[in-house]
């Protein structure tokens, strides 16, 4: 990955690329991954190898992933990793024309469904983890009168924490600290609502 933040998407051929169900799951494979071939991604998505391939080269057509070095001796597969350090997507850039503004409407529905279900995953599997990642594991829920400022800082403190943990969870990886080691899906949504 060559970037250390995420690829902020502005235009609404990128955002329409990746706004497809298996694109963004996908995506999220290979960020897991960071290195992976079709095959292996198939494998993980429970889809054909020429349907996962043909998804992975849109993505690539649009600069959100990119060849990697060959991992492995076969030099005919082709490996892939992310461009950058993940993906934003910001109602700012695609309120200002009705197409852009569904496009990114329902995108953003489509990542909140796949992260539902990811959390769903989660609950069905949770007794089958051991008791130190089962007390681990929270799900909070805050409410708190602030300003857009305020939220807006709020959103940026709490990236910085995340990025943090990230980094120091892959460095230990790269050395080869994987006891214990899980992937770890943390979703924060910060949102004005009316009672």
């Amino acid at each position: 990955m060559s970037d250390t933040e995420p690829r902020r998407i502005t235009d609404l051929g990128t955002l329409k690329a990746f706004g497809h169900p298996l694109r963004m799951k996908l995506y999220r494979a290979l960020y897991i991954a960071r290195t992976a071939t079709a095959s292996q991604l198939a494998d993980q998505v429970d889809e054909a190898v020429s349907l996962v391939s043909y998804h992975l080269r849109k993505l690539a057509d649009h600069g959100l992933i990119e060849e990697a070095e060959p991992q492995g001796k076969d030099g005919r597969e082709r490996w892939w990793r992310p461009a950058s350090q993940g993906l934003s997507f910001h109602d700012a850039d695609f309120h200002d024309a009705p197409e852009k503004a569904a496009t990114h409407a329902a995108l953003v529905r489509m990542s909140f469904e796949q992260r539902a279900d990811l959390y769903r995953g989660y609950l069905d599997t949770q007794s089958a983890l051991g008791a130190d990642w089962r007390s681990a594991a929270f799900s909070n829920e805050y409410l708190a009168p602030l300003t857009s400022a305020e939220l807006a800082e709020l959103s940026h403190e709490l990236h910085q924490v995340v990025k943090k943990y990230e980094a120091a969870g892959r460095a230990a990886e790269d050395a080869g600290d994987n006891e214990g080691r899980e992937n770890v899906a943390l979703h924060l949504y910060g949102f004005p609502f009316r009672a």
